[in-house]
């Protein structure tokens, strides 16, 4: 009798004009507020979730954001305050480090420095790891094109990449030999020239490494010999050469 008063009342009330849309029914919420605490947890595992879309993965050949304008050529980050930065391993147990001059490397250069590793190391267990990204835009003009008339357009995307850079890193249950043999075949597919790094090893400040140089030491400035510190003996023996080298008749 109680559920048919309800139903009778919202049959009545949806009939108003002042309703834009019809109300739920009341018997139905108390129905939904009776629920067994099982039944409660099975609707919310037959739930969709609110996306059902996997995340998708950042590309290191390419840009994360557009460029709002065409960027210069440049040259890379050269460190003359005595930064360190990029120059050890971080993630993985090997790397392989540029030693030889900053340059720019297309992303293409680079995808072939990646699939050499991957082709090498093909069914091991590892992960390789990209301490650089493409993010430079590369602009050229046609040929036999007269100067002018704008920077031209886009030919592709490279990064620039500073010298004593590590690029790539690998970590996993591999052999030393195998990952040396698998970065000299990325090192031949790309630009320049480079060395094998482990976990651990010292990082270099320009080409020169803090093995046993603190970085107090680098920075420090050069002191000149005073005059009065160089003894008498030598400054005689050094003064009768010259005399004896000017007055020798093949002089």
């Amino acid at each position: 009798m109680k559920l048919r008063n309800l139903s009778s009342f919202t049959t009545q009330f949806e009939k108003l004009s002042l309703a834009s849309s019809p109300l739920r029914p009341l018997c139905a919420a108390s129905l939904s507020l009776n629920r067994t605490p099982s039944s409660q947890n099975a609707s919310s595992i037959l739930r969709r979730p609110f996306s059902s879309t996997a995340s998708r993965a950042g590309n290191w050949l390419l840009p994360t954001m557009p460029e709002k304008k065409r960027s210069r050529k440049g040259r890379p980050r050269v460190p003359t305050g005595g930064s360190a930065r990029g120059t050890t391993i971080v993630w993985g147990d090997y790397g392989l480090r540029m030693c030889d001059h900053h340059r720019r490397v297309s992303a293409a250069q680079l995808k072939n420095g990646e699939d050499a590793i991957k082709v090498r190391l093909k069914g091991m267990r590892y992960r390789l790891y990209k301490r650089v990204c493409a993010s430079i835009g590369v602009y050229s003009s046609g040929n036999e094109v007269r100067m002018g008339k704008g920077k031209g357009s886009f030919d592709h995307w490279a990064s620039r990449i500073a010298v004593s850079k590590v690029i790539f890193e690998v970590k996993g249950d591999i052999h030393e030999q195998v990952v040396r043999d698998a970065f000299r075949l990325a090192g031949n597919k790309m630009p320049g020239m480079y060395e094998f790094v482990k976990k651990g090893d010292p990082p270099v400040v320009g080409i020169t490494k803090l093995d046993g140089i603190t970085m107090e030491e680098l920075k420090r400035p050069r002191r000149k010999i005073p005059l009065g510190s160089i003894p008498a003996a030598s400054t005689a023996e050094t003064m009768s050469n010259t005399v004896s080298a000017s007055t020798s008749p093949e002089a």
